[in-house]
């Protein structure tokens, strides 16, 4: 266990790219990877590094949220270790909620003060990636940094709403524009041919990940200084011409789960046979909630690249490029391709008469959709989105770039087609 070093992990504000899905809870609690949380990716790589000391800051629909931390993440007494929930809440100086990220942190800094740990730590709760934190903290310290950003190289034509920065050749920051637009700003934040990876000359530009790293005295100071709510718009060009601000080059998978569309992709990129995020790794495990479910039964079925998750019941039904999450339900007849099915909070001890069961119906043919929890989806029921349709709200869906989300709880009667 790092007892130096403090993480504080971001629970993020409204997430409202993400809707419908952050309905109805925080966007680190949405589900990924069948059986998994957001917020397990950034505790997992704290836990794997010996960060044992860790502060979640919540804000916007926590109940889930807090729920899945509560009973997946538990240190015992001996080792000094925390994981704690701060979430905003009035006080008697300040009865505002958590104005940006630099806002978020500047009202826990009693509660960051007083741990006795010299760095802090600062990760996104809604970002998917695996980072060493020990080799990231070694060369903070090595270089002598009051202030180190991860970033990741990227090609120009990738880094539209990213906060970009240059490097000098010791890798310390000279120079930082957060989301640049005009082609003057992007050609001056660009690095030399060959200077970020010589095997990809068209890697140009360094994105900062939102992921930090602070001498925890120099923290304080900064927020002091500088009242900006924000670390990407205000705390870090501030930073830079005042203190020793280096970068962390990071050459992993990294990916901002910001809308509807990115989080689609990236989850069935999970079920292909060469994913960008492994979760097969012995390793270093994702961490989540152990649930103790029985196994996965499957009748006649023809299941294609497909991510099968816990206590899952399939009958007769073909399965192409698809995650299938916990105590999910697919009766005998189904089609599915290109499906995000959430599954299930609990198992239905039988239904009324005549009511839609939990889980989808019989004959029931679904493309490019994700269901949210416990929905409950009828017989012959048809969801196939037309390409290049319009974003709408329909009475049982929401299209999002061509993407039919169903929210959490919501019933589609037999025979409902939706295009």
């Amino acid at each position: 266990m790092r007892k130096d070093v403090l993480a504080v992990i971001l629970g993020g504000g409204r997430g409202t790219r993400l809707y419908p899905l952050t309905g109805m809870r925080a966007k680190p609690a949405v589900p990924v990877g069948g059986k998994f949380r957001l917020i397990d990716i950034p505790i997992s790589n704290c836990l794997h590094s010996g960060v044992r000391k860790i502060f979640v800051l919540t804000q916007f629909n926590t109940l889930s949220l807090h729920r899945h931390i509560s009973l997946a993440y538990k240190f015992d007494g001996f080792s000094q270790g925390f994981l704690q929930i701060l979430a905003a809440q009035q006080t008697m100086d300040n009865d505002n909620w958590y104005q940006g990220t630099a806002d978020a942190v500047r009202k826990n800094l009693g509660p960051i003060l007083e741990q006795n740990a010299d760095l802090v730590v600062i990760l996104s709760g809604d970002q998917l990636y695996r980072i060493d934190l020990e080799q990231f903290i070694r060369q903070h310290r090595d270089s002598g940094a009051e202030v180190t950003i991860a970033v990741k190289p990227l090609p120009r034509a990738e880094t539209t709403g990213l906060g970009l920065l240059r490097l000098d050749g010791a890798n310390r920051v000279v120079d930082f524009a957060e989301k640049p637009r005009e082609a003057a700003v992007l050609d001056r934040l660009a690095h030399p041919p060959g200077r970020l990876d010589p095997a990809m000359p068209e890697v140009s530009h360094l994105a900062s990940m939102g992921i930090y790293i602070f001498d925890k005295k120099v923290l304080a100071e900064l927020l002091s200084e500088c009242d900006s709510d924000d670390f990407g718009k205000g705390v870090i060009p501030f930073a830079i011409t005042r203190r020793r601000v280096y970068g962390f080059l990071f050459d992993g998978y990294w990916e901002d789960i910001g809308t509807i569309r990115s989080y689609f992709e990236a989850s069935l990129d999970f079920a292909s046979p060469r994913p960008r995020f492994e979760f097969y790794d012995e390793q270093n495990p994702i961490f989540t909630h152990a649930r103790f479910l029985p196994s996965v039964k499957i009748r006649d079925c023809h299941l294609d690249q497909v991510l099968l998750s816990d206590g899952s019941l399939l009958e007769d039904s073909r399965i192409t490029r698809s995650i299938i999450g916990l105590r999910s339900v697919i009766r005998s007849g189904c089609d599915f391709s290109e499906v995000l099915m959430m599954g299930a909070d609990a198992y239905e001890r039988g239904s009324a008469p005549g009511a839609v069961p939990l889980g989808v119906g019989a004959h029931s043919r679904l493309r490019r959709c994700i269901l949210d929890k416990n929905v409950r989806i009828g017989r012959q029921v048809v969801i196939d989105p037309a390409p290049g349709g319009a974003d709408e709200e329909g009475p049982f869906h929401h299209r999002v770039d061509g993407i039919i989300v169903i929210p959490k709880g919501m019933t589609i009667p037999d025979g409902t087609h939706i295009f």
